[in-house]
Order: structure tokens, then C-alpha cells, then sequence
């Protein structure tokens, strides 16, 4: 028997052009660009023509693809009919999402051709997700759903529909960087997933929902609310005890790690020092706190923050538990008037622009990934009819 790759971590199936994780160094390369040049300056449908063509677009093309993804952004009435019956559910809404996701038929029934790239389904897919999850949101509260605006670009038209007010450009411009930021992120569980499926030949719209799946388990979307919890809470116990948050924060890190727990926002599987995305999410942050009259909220975190990673580092020395994603998303997200329970969903809206495109590489590459597993069961069972078991 060879050597079992738990997880397959450190595999390598396939070559991408789309993203590169460097965990040792803190570096993340989105088709060509650092992160940090790219996520807080482009919008987010410029980051979805490179990712889908290998290049910037143009200003024509641009132009096009705005218009193309406007006129698919309207969910059909089908996926509609289903978010209603969900709502009146309550179900979560990553289900939600998946269901109506599966059911608008943006690609035909056939499987996709080999090796043939076409975007069209990719910008339905990009375009749908954000109107399916805004409108559940709304339903899931009673509202009706807020059709979306010709005038407004991705991000900012995903934060009107979700509360029907036009997002403050700072707001607008901070959703753009958060999307940017988390669009792709090397091979991570829904991403094979999604590639997986395209293996096979099956549709893109198959492999989106698979992804979806994937993204909805803890391990993978992540849980950046409880990162923000931890930030109210040590705040409130300041505000109770008359101590300052950098002390709050010192004995709420004590307790959590001496009762076993897990202090969320810090620690990442690949990642052995500080996470990338948290630098870009970290300024975005600052400069949507700043605008909106909140730099109290800012600097607790950066507080919070600071004493954690000492701390950490402290009593868990070695286990290189920096500060990732979650942290910072969780203050932005905020920021933009999201609440944690849009935390994942909208991780979906930016993540589906990755995942198609990984689906168009897979295509282009047109191999069934099928990898092995060792046996480790008996060899040597003899039948024995049911009336001879005793």
C-alpha cells in the first residue's frame, strides 16, 4: 500500500492558470495579479473577464459584458416559485440557493462538448446568484424581493436589492474589494467539486450546484459571524467592567484556549502566516469605518486583533495561528449592513465567478478525474445463504 494523502492535501491533479496559494510566504496571485494590486481597484466584472479570457478587458468589452449580465440578472419564475416554498420553510438559505440555482436552466440538457469554452452560461450563473440571494433574504423577513438596477454594477446592485437603498459608494466599493478578494482561492474543496463534476461531461449548471454544496458545509464557507461576536462581546464586557478592550480581550483569549475552544478568525489550513485576503479586507475596512463615522468599531478589532495573535502565539507556540479571512470579512461584511447570516451566501456570489471559471478550464482540459483509494477491507468472506448465518 503507497502513502495515503488524507484530504488529498499537497496533490496535484491538474495545472490552473486562475489562482496561486502561496501559504508560506502569505502571497496570493489572482491570474497574474497580487491580490492587493488587483482586488481593491478593479470591479468586480473586470476580475470576471480575466479570470474567464487570461486578460483585462477592454473598455468595449467590458462595456458588453456589463450589458450581458444585466440582462440575465431577473430570476425566471420557476426559481421563484421554489425560493417562496423555501422561505415558507425557513430553510437555510445556502439550501435556498442551491434549489434555485437548479433550477433555471441556463444550459441545455445536454452535456457540454468536449473541450468547447463558452461563457454564456457563466455570466447567467454569475448574474442569477446575487438575485437569489438577495430576493431569499427578503422573503425569508416577509419582504417582497427588489428587482434589480440597470444603473448599478454587481456589487452595488447586490446591496440594493438586499435592503432596497442605493449603497453609499464607500459601502459599494468595499463590497467590489470583498468579492475581488474571495473570487478564487487555489483548489479548495468546492472548487474540486465543481471541476469534479465537469469531468464528467456533465453541464456547468451541475457542477455550480455541486460547489454550492460543498460551500455549505462549516469546515469549507467558514464562520465569520462568531469572528465578530468575539469583537461585540469583548467590547461589552469593557464597557461592564470599566477595563480597556486590550485587556478584556487578553482574559477572553486566556478562557476560550484554557476551556478547550477555538478563538475564531485565526488559523488557516494553508496559510502559515498571516492570510493575504485579511491585509486587503484589513484596509477596506479602514477606509469604510472612516467614511461612515465608525472608527471605534475599526480599531476594537485591530485591538482585538493584536492581543489575539499574542496570545496565541503564547500559549499555542509554533501552531503559526495567524489572522485569515474571516476576521476581516466579517468587519466588512458588517460595515456594508450585511448580517451573519448573509455571511455565506454572499461568499457565494463572488466565489461562483471562480468556480465557472475553473469549470471553463476543466472543460478545455477534458479528462475524467477519477483518483484511487486502498483497500483495506477483508479478501477472504465466503457466501453463506441467509438460513446457514444462524
Amino acid at each position: 500500500m503507497g502513502e495515503i494523502a488524507r484530504g488529498l492535501e499537497g496533490v496535484k491533479f491538474t495545472e490552473t492558470r486562475l489562482s496561486k496559494v502561496d501559504g508560506q510566504a502569505g502571497e496570493l496571485t489572482i491570474a497574474g495579479f497580487r491580490l492587493e494590486e488587483l482586488a481593491p481597484n478593479a470591479s468586480f466584472e473586470e476580475v470576471l473577464f480575466l479570470l474567464w479570457n487570461d486578460r483585462l478587458p477592454k473598455a468595449a468589452e467590458l462595456r458588453m459584458l456589463r450589458a450581458q449580465m444585466l440582462g440575465q440578472r431577473a430570476l425566471p419564475p420557476a426559481a421563484m416559485s421554489v425560493l417562496r416554498e423555501a422561505a415558507a420553510r425557513h430553510l437555510p438559505s445556502m439550501d435556498a440557493m442551491r434549489m434555485a440555482v437548479d433550477t433555471v436552466g441556463l444550459c441545455g440538457p445536454e452535456p457540454h462538448p468536449a473541450g468547447e469554452v463558452d461563457t454564456g452560461c457563466a455570466v447567467a450563473l454569475v448574474s442569477h446568484v446575487p438575485t437569489i440571494a438577495a430576493a431569499y433574504w427578503r422573503l425569508l423577513r416577509g419582504h417582497k424581493p427588489v428587482e434589480p438596477r440597470a444603473d448599478l454594477g454587481h456589487a452595488a446592485n447586490y446591496l440594493y436589492m438586499l435592503n432596497g437603498e442605493e449603497p453609499h459608494p464607500e459601502a459599494a466599493r468595499a463590497m467590489e474589494t470583498y468579492l475581488n478578494t474571495v473570487v478564487d482561492h487555489g483548489m479548495n474543496a468546492s472548487t474540486f467539486t465543481a471541476r469534479v463534476i465537469t469531468s464528467t461531461r456533465s453541464d456547468m449548471v451541475s457542477a455550480i450546484v455541486g460547489a454550492i454544496g460543498a460551500l455549505k458545509g462549516p469546515l469549507h464557507g467558514g464562520a465569520p459571524g462568531p469572528a465578530l461576536d468575539m469583537v461585540f462581546e469583548i467590547h461589552a464586557r469593557s464597557s461592564k467592567s470599566g477595563r480597556s478592550v486590550a485587556e478584556e480581550a487578553d482574559a477572553w483569549a486566556r478562557e476560550t484556549v484554557a476551556s478547550g475552544g477555538r478563538i475564531m478568525g485565526f488559523g488557516h489550513r494553508v496559510y502559515k502566516v498571516r492570510d493575504p485576503r485579511a491585509d486587503v479586507l484589513d484596509q477596506a475596512a479602514r477606509k469604510l469605518f472612516a467614511g461612515a463615522g465608525e472608527a471605534q468599531l475599526y480599531q476594537d478589532a485591530r485591538t482585538v486583533e493584536e492581543v489575539m495573535l499574542r496570545v496565541l502565539e503564547e500559549l499555542k507556540p509554533g501552531r503559526n495561528l495567524k489572522t485569515n479571512v474571516e476576521f476581516y470579512t466579517a468587519l466588512v461584511l458588517h460595515g456594508v449592513g450585511l448580517e451573519a447570516e448573509m455571511f455565506t451566501p454572499t461568499f457565494a456570489v463572488s466565489r461562483v465567478g471562480g468556480w465557472t471559471a475553473h469549470v471553463l478550464e476543466q472543460v478545455a482540459e477534458d479528462r475524467l478525474i477519477r483518483p484511487d483509494a486502498a483497500y483495506v477491507g477483508p479478501t477472504d468472506r465466503k457466501w453463506v445463504p441467509v438460513e446457514a448465518r444462524g
